[in-house]
């Protein structure tokens, strides 16, 4: 079919589009490396991971609310960004036991191919919005169903959970049975990453690359900061992925201070534009890389030494990084914002990366830089840096992504910074 499409365009004289052909390219490498990556193996070592941590903690079991942690923990997906605010999809996973997925309405078929499920039942809904005044009923439907369980699988009383509102907490104590926090435990399975998980990042990273790419290329005076960033969400739906955590991108004056979400302003010549990808791609995995142009691609002297001074900052920071290395003495040989700059800090220099951001979180000596842990191989991080002066005009956002390989960092995101 492919071959006649060919034809028949070459015969009427129509070219093939270059966008066509990076997206059947990707769709032909897609192929191949989904014929590598075992998701048996991917499934079961993270399911593994979660269990592991739950022993170590001394925990029979976890409840997972967070989309992301449902699926880390059972590769099941149902509506991630409605289920982040809305109680309504839940998992229970214990340590030995049926792992039960508990599903929105009428969705049980949605994971039926999903073997590491043991069961799968309609989920016990008790918020305001899906059941009104007869919430507090379903409430007590929903701790008689957790006391069920705690007869067979958690008869310590105690259960981990991630994601839950205060009336729930109240019940389940009145019940007998201690809540304690399940983000402990999710975030410390979560942290070293799998050969499949790499895979299935490194997947993500080249479609944020070509959405990149395409903003790159088609930047121009005239765009509103939406209308290039909705390039990138276009790019991520159309090659497979999922959603994006944030709409962090400005320009001109915009870009100081930091953090500001893109707008209908109208960009102009001469402007720097900087944003933050924060893209959930193909398989759930995070794509987290910065860049930062200059409408017409020509860098002034003040803007590039805001370029330079980030690139220096990262580039320190990569190459003192190896495994071992604790958070603490990471910060203290890490780069020296200058104090101008320093007001305008980023909220951390290093985090992690995985399903979305991940722990740790390694931030500025005056933020909480004592916080302990230490760099471990293949864990996956982002290296951060935003340079703005305080009071001035405009400011320079970087990010790399990279893996903690056994002699330091390789770098995982090869779309490239500007030449200036």
């Amino acid at each position: 079919m492919g071959c006649f499409k060919y034809s028949l365009a070459m015969r009427f004289n129509r070219k093939i589009s270059p966008d066509t052909k990076i997206k059947q390219n990707f769709i032909t490498k897609k192929r191949l490396r989904e014929d590598e990556i075992n998701f048996d193996d991917l499934r079961s070592y993270r399911l593994d991971r979660v269990k592991k941590e739950l022993e170590k903690n001394n925990l029979e079991a976890c409840i997972l609310f967070d989309p992301v942690n449902v699926r880390y923990a059972l590769d099941s997906v149902n509506m991630s960004v409605y289920n982040m605010h809305n109680l309504t999809r839940y998992c229970f996973v214990p340590v030995n036991g049926p792992t039960i997925l508990y599903e929105y309405f009428n969705c049980e078929i949605l994971s039926k191919h999903l073997n590491l499920i043991d069961e799968i039942r309609p989920a016990i809904t008790w918020d305001y919005f899906s059941n009104g005044d007869q919430a507090n009923i379903q409430l007590k439907k929903w701790i008689n169903e957790i006391r069920e369980l705690s007869k067979n699988y958690f008869k310590s009383k105690r259960i981990a959970i991630d994601v839950i509102n205060g009336p729930a907490v109240s019940e389940l104590n009145k019940a007998g049975i201690e809540v304690v926090d399940a983000k402990l435990i999710m975030e410390q399975a979560r942290v070293i990453k799998s050969a499949e998980e790499i895979k299935c990042m490194k997947a993500a990273l080249e479609v944020a690359e070509i959405g990149v790419a395409k903003m790159r290329e088609e930047l121009k005076p005239g765009m509103t900061e939406d209308e290039l960033w909705s390039i990138l969400h276009k790019t991520n739906i159309a090659y497979g992925g999922e959603w994006i955590e944030c709409r962090i991108l400005s320009s001109g004056e915009r870009t100081n201070p930091w953090m500001q979400e893109s707008s209908n302003k109208v960009m102009q010549n001469g402007e720097i534009v900087a944003f933050d990808t924060d893209m959930v791609g193909p398989y759930g995995y995070c794509a987290d890389i910065s860049r930062t142009y200059v409408v017409g691609h020509k860098f002034n002297d003040e803007q590039k030494k805001l370029y330079f001074m980030a690139m220096d900052q990262i580039d320190h920071n990569s190459r003192l990084i190896k495994p071992g290395m604790s958070f603490k003495e990471f910060v203290e040989k890490s780069w020296v914002l200058p104090e101008a700059y320093y007001g305008n800090r980023y909220s951390c220099m290093v985090h992690g990366i995985g399903l979305c951001d991940e722990w740790p979180q390694i931030k500025y000596p005056n933020d909480g830089g004592e916080q302990g842990g230490s760099f471990e191989k293949n864990m996956t991080i982002t290296l951060e840096s935003y340079i703005g002066e305080v009071g001035g005009k405009e400011g320079v956002k970087l990010e790399q992504q990279y893996l903690v390989g056994l002699n330091g960092l390789e770098l995982m995101s090869h779309h490239p910074l500007e030449k200036i």
